[in-house]
């Protein structure tokens, strides 16, 4: 009871995102619909476009909220995310994201993840660099990823394939989402986290690659990179993990 308790994210906590980098990959709905659990729904384009994405952060002074800042965790987190709907017991409607597997370079991040979250962190290697003309390289040999994006720029195309017609189309599925879901369906309980930021202003960044791996590997007849957005220096917090009965 105390370790379902403690993984509900049972405290506000609060960070610094001192960059983050998110490429969109849009993928047959139905087959998103099959890596999610009820009652979770894929948020789909134009009926037939589901959506996944990974997001590299790094992150300054996670800590709860209310903590002295020296208090905090410095890491680098990699997310990969499916995006998602959820219709609650009274009928809301609640857009968000659900987390398919986290990775960070630091040991103790992982470990506190997977104390007070569902989010299945693990510890990998991670490098990050600025590219000599003002872009972003970050590669994994263990996660199995190497993303480079350039500069954002006043006039950038979107990826060849992408389904959306705009940036503007495509900033709707950027992320982060209002609220983050975990399931746990033993219980047919929902754990909703909603996240609070502040000075988003994510900026559209043409890709020059994009491997990444955990995407590529899942049972998908289809993946398409959609969008790339990349932002700085975000203050950021999430409220304290609330839970929902549903039924089938």
């Amino acid at each position: 009871m105390l370790l379902s308790w403690l993984k509900t994210h049972p405290f506000a906590v609060e960070a610094f995102f001192e960059r983050s980098l998110v490429l969109t990959f849009a993928a047959p709905a139905a087959e998103v619909q099959a890596l999610l659990p009820a009652p979770l729904v894929p948020d789909t384009f134009q009926d037939r476009w589901g959506f996944l994405a990974v997001a590299l952060v790094q992150t300054r002074h996670l800590r709860p909220k209310g903590f002295p800042v020296f208090l905090g965790q410095d890491f680098t987190l990699v997310g990969y995310r499916a995006f998602v709907r959820y219709v609650t017991p009274a009928g809301k409607r609640l857009r968000g994201l659900y987390i398919l597997r986290s990775e960070t370079d630091r040991r103790r991040m992982a470990l506190l993840g997977n104390i007070f979250t569902h989010y299945g962190y693990v510890t990998t290697d991670i490098s990050l660099a600025d590219t000599d003309t003002g872009g972003l390289r970050a590669t994994s040999r263990q996660g199995d990823f190497c993303l480079q994006v350039a500069a954002p720029g006043a006039e950038v195309a979107l990826p060849t394939g992408s389904p959306f017609a705009s940036w503007a189309e495509a900033r709707r599925f950027a992320g982060p989402l209002p609220f983050t879901f975990s399931v746990e369906a033993a219980a047919r309980r929902v754990v909703i986290i909603e996240g609070v930021r502040e000075h988003w202003q994510p900026a559209p960044v043409a890709v020059a690659q994009a491997h990444v791996g955990f995407l590529q590997q899942l049972p998908l007849s289809q993946l398409v990179l959609a969008n790339a957005f990349l932002l700085r220096d975000v203050p950021y917090h999430w409220k304290k993990g609330r839970t929902e009965l549903w039924h089938p």
